[in-house]
């Protein structure tokens, strides 16, 4: 079952092109990574998908399921995000803000889900502690586990791992995969680690100023595209568009 499709999507900011042409699914239970070089729209896709920007043109057509179950979204991190002043438990249950309404409290069942999502990501001994005094790896683990208080069927991710040391960066990836297979969370994560991509994902959408590739990995591996970006050392970078 279809998630989101997008259909001759056209994407820019002021009127500027960055990317068009754009045409994929994402099916329930699916892990796509969108992958390409810096510049090319990966992150205003993703934005495009969560609601954030409109498109130029094209059609972007989001599962019923989906709108009224919400979308966990993290973002990548800025410096003054790094030190927020408050505690991983605080943060965490922010990731119900949105279904609350207009109630000035969280719910019980809110309160004990938030916990089963810092059980889970193996946080649950932080709960206390300052977001601000975290490592960079434990701080991505408050943000992922907000995510999915705000949702259980699909997580946009944006660059997770950047920034990260070579050990939370591996943790990263591994969580978010197990969260696909085990949870059947559906993952949209934008990434320019191609290795970790075809490592993880089920199915690869290549941006250019034009879709470069989209379908799955294993054939991602074998295309000329793949194999290209597969071979070459400049695989980093982070992504501003």
């Amino acid at each position: 079952m279809s998630q989101i499709i997008c259909k001759n999507l056209a994407l820019g900011y002021d009127g500027r092109l960055i990317a068009e042409e754009l045409d994929f699914s994402v099916e329930k239970g699916d892990y796509l990574c969108i992958v390409g070089e810096n510049g090319v729209g990966k992150s205003t896709l993703l934005k495009a998908l969560l609601g954030l920007i409109q498109p130029l043109h094209g059609e972007i057509i989001t599962d019923r399921e989906l709108k009224s179950g919400g979308t966990g979204y993290l973002p990548q991190q800025t410096e003054v995000q790094k030190d927020f002043p408050a505690s991983v438990e605080e943060i965490v249950r922010s990731g119900f803000l949105k279904s609350c309404g207009i109630k000035p409290f969280y719910s019980k069942t809110q309160k004990l889900l938030a916990a089963e999502k810092m059980r889970r990501l193996g946080i649950e001994d932080l709960k206390k502690r300052s977001y601000r005094e975290l490592s960079g790896g434990q701080q991505q683990r408050v943000l992922l586990a907000r995510a999915l208080c705000a949702s259980e069927k699909i997580l946009f991710l944006d660059e997770p791992a950047s920034g990260l040391d070579p050990v939370a960066t591996s943790e990263m990836y591994s969580v978010i995969a197990g969260l696909n297979r085990d949870m059947g969370i559906t993952v949209v994560m934008v990434s320019h680690d191609i290795r970790a991509a075809v490592k993880y994902s089920k199915h690869i959408l290549h941006l250019g100023n034009k879709p470069l590739f989209f379908g799955e990995t294993e054939e991602y591996i074998k295309s000329g595209i793949g194999r290209t970006f597969l071979n070459t050392d400049n695989e980093g970078g982070t992504e501003n568009d």
